[in-house]
């Protein structure tokens, strides 16, 4: 499974893609998106996504379906 970002709630603001231990957050249009490819959820390194704890938005960031 993977994490995805709401593009209608993305601000850009970054700070997800810095604590991305796999490097799956990428620029996309303006805002940001996760490679569903390269996102792991931080699993086995960490108890929780780590992009999660960097958002500011609530439920900006959530797994993805």
């Amino acid at each position: 499974m993977a994490m995805m970002i709401d593009s209608m709630m993305c601000t850009a603001c970054g700070d997800c893609e810095s604590v991305c231990p796999t490097g799956a957050i990428i620029p996309h249009k303006g805002v940001y998106m996760i490679q569903a490819d390269k996102c792991t959820e931080c699993e086995p390194d960490h108890d929780m996504p780590q992009c999660l704890n960097a958002c500011m938005e609530d439920g900006c960031i959530s797994p993805a379906e």
